[in-house]
């Protein structure tokens, strides 16, 4: 069983011009699905998905593909930042909230 948190290992499986596949090592469906979803808002992603074969032996695989406007590795790196900056928008908040 992989550790969640700061153990995550990103590892490239294939990266061609508009389509990247990588395996996301210690991270969970939260996560992956949050990525995928975030990867929906940007206008040149035409493929976010990730999949788990066998949930207690395999690693996350995910796939992106965009329209050439833009490199999957930009999109995937953009999608990220956008959720860091929000989750810390929504923590700052949320700790405002419940002083």
């Amino acid at each position: 069983m992989y550790h969640h948190g700061c153990n995550m290992e990103v590892k490239i499986l294939d990266d061609k011009k508009n389509r990247l596949t990588i395996e996301v090592k210690g991270v969970d469906h939260t996560l992956c699905n949050s990525i995928k979803s975030e990867l929906w808002n940007d206008k040149h992603v035409k493929i976010a998905a990730y999949s788990i074969r066998h949930p207690q032996i395999s690693v996350p695989q995910m796939i992106v593909e965009t329209d050439g406007e833009e490199s999957p590795k930009n999109a995937l790196i953009n999608a990220v930042e956008r959720l860091h900056k929000n989750n810390a928008k929504f923590k700052k908040e949320f700790a405002a909230a419940i002083k």
